[in-house]
């Protein structure tokens, strides 16, 4: 079997059997602000070909890094099969039959199933509010000899199952960040900083807890970082590890693997990684001095790219110039319904937002579920607060966007500012803005504010210290995830932290965990 990386999460995996594409993206995302590094808009045409004849498409979700739609359109044929991953939604399969796709596989979560005699599949789905409409999943793929785990940024919380079709050649997955904090926000740069080496740390904390899970001969570190080619946000780059970025490459995940005894292999676009029960082959579109130029000079090579592109962006840029609208009305009457059927989110969230932009203050009042001109609510006190540019706010609500952490905050082309901790709630209803999306975000915030189960109540030992098993965050199994750092225990699937001696939630307060010390024994 073969895996041919295409840039960022972007797999093409060929066997006898046949070939699956995986999350193909080429066009920058995000409102022009991601750009795929190393760049893949300079593959050789066989390898394009190739790419746009594969057998079976898969995209792991619908984040504009991994379901381009600007390339699904323009370059494949729409009678490529697609493999749906079991989402509770029909989401995905609505957005791919609007591009014009026909054909679609469903598979069941986790099962295994055969496309081809010599070539099975299993998609594994994480189903929370938080990763999109349905989640986001993982791919693994067998030809009967080799096993590929194609993880990407899906954070799985049963790493057992990955691994329980049998033993695994190549793991791909993620260990960069994809999202806009801290970097966004109203702080002092110093706090910053530490902010982002304090997530840095957490997101190859937890990619190894994956990659120690998984136990594959080899790991291609992959789907990230991106790199930001936009003079506006060329600060968010990591060049030399100083910069406030949460956005560290591969070298920096490969140094790590090293450290802990795994094999790492440097993916570029176009390295070919050939696998046998007995050899893992790697083969390199360039020359080794040529991979090593891109990550020890990257000002360099970033510059250069930066040059190709300069003309597109500023195309991109007169593209969002858009004529005022009434955002006001426009947003009651979007997202007032939409509160109204939200009272647990609503009060969850537990504040007002204020929106600014260009002259214009909108008042998005949870506790009372409206939304109004701020300047008629002096009494209003935001716990929350966008800076957000007038053409691209015009944009998002034009095209009635319904996940705006796809479509404008991933683009950290704003500001925020919160007077307290993280709010989970805040962030899951802005990507829920339709009324199949907040039906669901409404249904999981009842649940968890009633504290359903789902192993919440079963205890394990971690340290001197009984827990309850899975973290009140995402459920993630803190026997896997949990670490004992000071005076604080740190579920590594996301880095929330919990004060050992009172469990209070110091990432976001309204998640408590149980814990307490357990009686010493004879042997401590």
């Amino acid at each position: 079997m073969r895996a041919t990386s295409i840039g960022h999460a972007g797999i093409l995996i060929e066997s006898d059997a046949g070939s699956i594409l995986c999350d193909p993206w080429f066009d920058p995302a995000f409102f022009a602000s991601w750009f795929v590094f190393p760049r893949n808009d300079q593959l050789d045409a066989d390898l394009r070909e190739r790419i746009e004849n594969a057998d079976y498409l898969y995209v792991s979700h619908l984040h504009g890094d991994h379901h381009d739609e600007s390339w699904l359109r323009r370059h494949l044929r729409r009678d490529i099969p697609v493999l749906l991953p079991d989402y509770p939604t029909g989401e995905q399969r609505r957005r791919m039959e609007a591009l014009g796709f026909t054909e679609f596989i469903r598979t069941s979560d986790g099962t295994e199933l055969e496309l081809r005699r010599g070539l099975s599949v299993a998609i594994h789905v994480e189903t929370s509010i938080t990763d999109g409409p349905g989640g986001d999943s993982a791919l693994v793929v067998s030809d009967g000899e080799s096993r590929i785990v194609n993880q990407n940024d899906c954070r799985t919380t049963d790493l057992a199952a990955l691994a329980a079709h049998g033993p695994v050649d190549l793991h791909w997955l993620q260990y960069s960040g994809a999202i806009w904090y801290p970097m966004v926000y109203e702080m002092p740069e110093s706090d910053k900083l530490n902010l982002c080496r304090a997530k840095v740390e957490s997101q190859g904390a937890r990619a190894m807890r994956y990659v120690e899970s998984i136990g594959a001969r080899a790991v291609v570190p992959s789907a990230g970082p991106p790199v930001f080619l936009d003079d506006d946000l060329a600060h968010l780059n990591m060049i030399d590890g100083d910069e406030a970025s949460i956005f560290p490459d591969q070298r920096w995940f490969l140094e790590r693997l090293t450290a802990g005894g795994h094999t790492g292999i440097v993916a570029v676009p176009g390295t070919t990684i050939d696998v046998t029960p007995s050899s893992i082959d790697v083969t390199h579109p360039m020359s080794d001095s040529e991979i090593d130029a891109i990550f020890s000079d990257k000002a360099t090579y970033l510059d250069a790219y930066r040059a190709d592109w300069a003309d597109w962006l500023r195309e991109q840029h007169d593209s969002w110039r858009r004529p005022r609208t009434d955002l006001i009305s426009t947003l009651a009457d979007w997202w007032g319904p939409l509160m109204e059927s939200a009272p647990t989110v609503c009060s969850a969230i537990g504040a007002p937002c204020l929106i600014r932009t260009d002259g214009l203050e909108i008042l998005v009042d949870f506790p009372n579920a409206r939304v109004v001109d701020a300047r008629d609510r002096t009494d209003a006190d935001p716990g929350f607060r966008f800076d957000i540019g007038r053409d691209l706010l015009e944009t998002v609500v034009a095209e009635r966007a319904v996940d705006w952490s796809n479509s404008l905050l991933l683009s950290c082309r704003f500001t925020a500012w919160r007077s307290g901790e993280y709010n989970e709630y805040l962030y899951n209803f802005l990507k829920s803005l339709s009324v199949e999306r907040m039906r669901r975000t409404e249904a999981e915030a009842v649940a968890k504010r009633r504290g359903d189960g789902d192993g919440i109540e079963d205890e394990i030992e971690i340290g001197p210290f009984i827990v309850q098993r899975k973290c009140p965050h995402r459920r993630a199994d803190l026997s896997v995830f949990g670490e004992i750092e000071g005076e604080d225990l740190v579920c590594t699937l996301h880095g929330w932290r919990f004060d050992t001696a009172t469990g209070e939630c110091r990432t976001s307060g309204d998640h408590p965990l149980r814990i307490r010390r357990r009686s010493l024994r004879p042997d401590d």
